[in-house]
């Protein structure tokens, strides 16, 4: 039996969302007059071209021409069913919906449905036993020996994986969990023998690693004693992959929302650690490089990022690759000064939350200036060839800077520090420039271009212009659609807009206001959901003159009587008859008086 949720509390919800509010959980937005703008989540982009209205309430890209409502938004982000988006809401709005509705919305109970939910069991397991059991005792020393708060511990659910076999296993057993199931997710391991399955995790202090929505989809485990490895963590599943999920981004999201700006670490004790410090914009990698994908997350949700990793050489290097990476999604670059030989989580608990956030956080480097710092490690400088190769190698950097003044400001550095002359140290940095974006151009030439899942706009013609700022007119006003409706009908040139007409005219002729979200809302074909969004985006005066419209509709009813003049003309300068080319033009003439 088909489920269907009241149009008037579909209704309700709808104007009850806030779609700033909803899209910005998943997307960092800024206001721009009476828009809100951000990277679209739905393609990789360096400039924003997604567009949010609140007055409105539509999204829309002009990238990918993805758009639509609070609704949509949702059913193309997370992947689901109109009325699971009308459920998700209406729990965010405490809207009561039907029964029959809420069991609706409940996922599959499929394969990835029943991993997510054997996590979600394991995490309350070991979170028990951390806090409640005798078998968590060593674990509760050891959280109380690292200095966790009990704060920190329910925030994060930290919990203690017992030192037995079959804990967990038993567990999901006894619930109709297939072993073999719960051996793909990662939580159980199959005996060689084939006789048998064993808990994956024991004697582990254990750390959940969320999906972007919160739920728990891997785990770290650090071990309590000597034993090897120091961290097991989860490998990759049908659920979880290392280099598309950030630890804690779910819990940051709101304050990172609020200042604009994130603190990468590289693992989840250090988050934690943060978090007890004060910063709760924190998320880290998961012992693993930063990838593309975790870059574009990242971007999407904040522009500014200070990169804090450990001090060692690793710890080092793995910042500058993370820090060129993080550049190339388009963030603002700042790198820690973490002192040598510490680790964030060591140092906050050495010398406390104010000085790691004056000291460390506070005293962060720019990238360039960590790049001069970088290049300088391992050289002596006292050494007249290397002293020349670092400089070499800086000017290089210095000519990839966008800004003169930047461009400035280090070459200013350098003159100082080696006692060169600022006009030659110019020269040189401009010699790089140039060889530089020569090399780029050769190479752009031979780079074969992939094609892109999205057209280029280009200028339409006018024709196509007036039915589209038409039709925008008309989603707002039911006395357009009304005169458009009796003058020209759907007589559109376009499909898609006679399509978008007609459905309007419907949506009105049942007795409906101008409201574009409810119009889209109305419409069931991806495209014409895409396109209105589009239209219902468009900036157009809500105060219009009569003439405006019926301009836009002389433009609509014309243009195929101006293609027949083409083509005649065209007729006519192939004819070799004078007579009959003579009788083209009266023709052509003709058709020219009537328009």
């Amino acid at each position: 039996m088909s489920i269907r949720i009241p149009d008037e509390k579909v209704d309700l919800i709808r104007r009850s969302s806030d779609i700033v509010e909803v899209i910005s959980d998943y997307v960092q937005l800024k206001k721009q007059g009476r828009q809100y703008i951000g990277l679209c989540p739905f393609h990789g982009e360096k400039s924003p071209s997604f567009s949010v209205s609140p007055d409105k309430q539509l999204y829309h890209c002009f990238g990918c021409g993805a758009g639509g409502n609070v609704f949509s938004f949702l059913m193309e982000i997370e992947g689901i069913t109109f009325i699971e988006s009308v459920n998700k809401l209406g729990t965010k709005l405490n809207i009561e919906l039907p029964e029959s509705a809420n069991s609706a919305t409940k996922p599959a109970d499929g394969p990835r449905e029943r991993m997510k939910s054997a996590h979600e069991i394991a995490a309350k397991l070991y979170y028990h036993v951390l806090t409640l059991t005798e078998q968590g005792a060593d674990g509760r020393n050891y959280v109380k020996e690292r200095g966790f708060t009990r704060e920190q511990i329910e925030r994060f659910q930290i919990g203690f994986a017992p030192d037995r076999w079959d804990s967990l296993t038993t567990i999901l057993s006894k619930r109709q969990y297939s072993l073999d199931l719960m051996v793909e997710a990662g939580l159980v391991g199959e005996r060689e023998s084939k006789d048998g399955y064993f808990d994956r995790f024991r004697n582990r202090l254990m750390f959940p690693i969320w999906d972007g929505q919160g739920r728990v989809i891997a785990f770290g485990g650090r071990t309590i004693s000597d034993e090897k490895p120091k961290y097991l963590n989860s490998a990759d599943t049908p659920i979880f992959h290392k280099g598309q999920t950030l630890y804690g981004l779910h819990l940051a999201r709101p304050s990172i929302r609020k200042e604009g700006t994130v603190i990468l670490f590289e693992g989840y004790i250090d988050v934690i650690a943060a978090w007890g410090a004060g910063f709760s914009n924190a998320i880290a990698t998961l012992g693993t490089a930063l990838t593309e994908e975790q870059a574009k997350i990242i971007r999407r949700n904040a522009e500014t990022v200070t990169i804090c990793y450990d001090s060692d050489q690793a710890g080092i290097n793995a910042a500058f690759k993370s820090a060129n990476i993080l550049e190339q999604a388009g963030c603002v670059i700042k790198i820690a000064d973490m002192p040598e030989g510490l680790d964030p989580d060591d140092y906050i608990r050495t010398y406390g939350a104010n000085r790691f956030k004056s000291d460390v956080i506070g005293a962060s480097l720019t990238f360039m200036s960590f790049k001069m710092r970088y290049l300088r490690r391992g050289k002596n400088l006292a050494n007249e060839s290397e002293r020349m190769r670092y400089i070499e190698e800086v000017l290089s950097e210095i000519s990839s800077l966008p800004r003169a003044v930047e461009r400035d400001h280090y070459l200013r550095q350098i003159a100082d520090e080696f006692s060169l002359s600022l006009e030659a140290l110019k020269q040189e940095q401009y010699q790089i420039y140039r060889a530089n974006r020569k090399e780029k151009t050769y190479s752009s030439e031979k780079k074969v271009t992939p094609r892109r899942s999205f057209e280029t706009k280009k200028l339409l013609p006018a024709y196509q212009n007036a039915e589209r700022l038409l039709l925008a007119h008309m989603m707002r006003n039911v006395e357009v659609a009304e005169t458009v409706q009796e003058q020209i009908g759907g007589a559109f040139n376009i499909e898609e807009h006679q399509a978008i007409a007609a459905f309007l005219y419907a949506f009105y002729g049942e007795g409906n206001e101008a409201n574009p979200s409810l119009f889209i809302q109305s419409l069931k074909d991806e495209k014409l959901i895409r396109i209105a969004a589009e239209l219902g985006m468009l900036s157009v005066n809500e105060e219009y003159h009569e003439k405006e419209i019926q301009d836009y509709m002389k433009q609509i009813e014309t243009y195929p009587k101006r293609v027949q003049i083409q083509k005649k003309e065209l007729e006519m300068k192939r004819e070799q008859d004078p007579l009959q080319a003579a009788k083209l033009l009266m023709e052509i003439n003709r058709m020219k008086q009537e328009l």
